[in-house]
């Protein structure tokens, strides 16, 4: 077996090619709507479909684009939002689901700071950061992609939980004061 070595990164329109068949596993059951998707003033590199009808729009970058790529992200969900009803009527069958929202995956080679913190402010369904290295295989350069630590989204598949209180209640009584029973208790649970 080839070892494996980091090289530089091919040109974009190879990068593309290369990253496409990697949106599998950044887009787990998902399928490819469309590449090079011109939307407002600018191209999304990809548009995918998750299981649950929610849009997933794909940004690459190179080194240092990656902050402006912030940006760009939230311009063009907020485009696409207002398109989504649109795009159901045109192709029903595809599953899109205008309620499920859409939401953005940054693919860069790195990310500075500021970045994570926006990712993070703005939470992981919302923006998903995903990392790409290209390594040279043999004679071939290859382009390896994985979700920035904590970055990864919620599975489309899985309502996320309710937040268990931590509060007393806001009517100030207290669990003494309602009087239930250990079984009644658990049927809130």
């Amino acid at each position: 077996m080839a070892d494996l070595v980091l090289a530089p990164s091919p040109p974009r329109s190879q990068l593309l090619q290369q990253l496409r068949p990697r949106l599998s596993s950044l887009v787990p059951g998902g399928q490819l709507l469309a590449v090079e998707l011109l939307g407002e003033g600018s191209t999304i590199d990809f548009v995918a479909l998750e299981p649950g009808g929610r849009v997933v729009l794909v940004f690459v970058g190179q080194a240092g684009q990656d902050l402006e790529l912030v940006g760009r992200a939230l311009a063009q969900r907020a485009w696409v939002e207002a398109r989504l009803r649109d795009w159901l009527q045109l192709a029903p069958h595809l599953g899109v689901r205008p309620e499920a929202g859409s939401r953005a995956l940054l693919v860069c080679p790195g990310f500075q700071d500021e970045t994570r913190a926006a990712a993070e402010a703005l939470g992981r369904d919302a923006l998903a950061l995903a990392q790409y290295r290209c390594v040279r295989n043999g004679a071939g350069v290859e382009a390896l992609v994985e979700f920035v630590s904590g970055a990864a989204p919620a599975s489309p598949d899985r309502e996320p939980s309710a937040p268990v209180p931590t509060e007393p209640f806001r009517t100030g009584l207290s669990e003494a004061d309602l009087g239930l029973t250990a079984a009644e208790k658990h049927e809130f649970e």
